[in-house]
């Protein structure tokens, strides 16, 4: 077993309470979905083929739900619910256990992770509500069994402005764009989104727009370029070192002969 899988299933082991009940069966009309669930995006041809496929043989994997008002909300196995209501079912089997917010939160977090079910900005928005429930970045990793650094990064994603964002859940860039983006000013990461999409450019590609930005960029004049200016009342530029040019911009005939008058040509 991988390491990734294996801290992730130690995790939800150990978020999952013991004891309680076994598996109930439960009228669907009595469950409804966790408001908080992280998942967001459900793919309507894949809850389509599941709910087929529960037709035919049966809801197989429980669901887990904590009680919630008059009924029950679904902790884990929004996906199956979902498919379940598709499919008509008049009931679905259950395990009931009584679970806080955030018990809630972190196994459906878990759940989700382990079948990379989640988007990067559903996995980033997870983090963010567990870090509201008091949690510390170290305190969440350990509980969905995940590198401190990897929540980190993970939430730096939601610096990034709402349309980079939907474009990142929607598939058309990837997470390595959205990295790529972080690393331009923030008054630049809509151009840089632009320049991806309307041109196609690879992760690689990017990441050279911070360059492309750095040589676009308007360089401060050197202070010599200033006292000349100063000194002549129009813009100078001073270019090279030892050898080099200076030029001196004029707007207007009468500002070009006041500085020729003033360098003393006579015409």
């Amino acid at each position: 077993m991988s390491r990734k899988a294996s801290g992730l299933g130690r995790g939800l082991e150990a978020l999952l309470p013991k004891g309680g009940g076994g598996v109930v069966r439960l009228p669907l009309s009595a469950l409804k979905p966790n408001p908080h669930q992280p998942r967001r995006r459900f793919s309507e041809e894949s809850l389509k083929e599941l709910a087929d496929s529960i037709r035919e043989k049966g809801l197989l994997q429980p669901l887990l739900v904590r009680p919630k008002g008059e009924g029950y909300e679904v902790v884990a196995g929004e996906r199956r619910y979902r498919a379940a209501l598709l499919a008509g079912l008049a009931e679905v089997p259950a395990l009931v256990r009584d679970l806080t917010d955030q018990e809630a939160l972190e196994i459906a977090l878990v759940e989700n992770l382990q079948r990379e079910d989640l988007s990067p900005v559903e996995e980033a928005r997870g983090y963010q509500v567990l870090l509201g429930m008091g949690l510390t970045q170290e305190e969440v990793a350990r509980r969905v069994g995940k590198a401190r650094p990897t929540v980190a990064n993970a939430l730096r994603l939601l610096q990034l402005p709402e349309e980079v964002l939907e474009a990142l859940e929607e598939g058309r860039i990837s997470a390595g764009h959205a990295r790529a983006l972080l690393m331009l000013p923030e008054e630049k990461r809509l151009w840089g989104l632009r320049e991806i999409l309307e041109k196609g450019l690879s992760v690689r590609q990017a990441e050279a727009l911070k360059e492309r930005l750095k040589e676009k960029a308007p360089k401060e004049p050197s202070p010599l370029s200033l006292e000349l200016s100063r000194h002549l009342g129009l813009p100078v530029r001073v270019v090279g070192g030892k050898r080099g040019r200076v030029v001196i911009h004029y707007r207007s005939l009468e500002e070009l002969e006041a500085l020729l008058e003033r360098l003393g040509y006579q015409a």
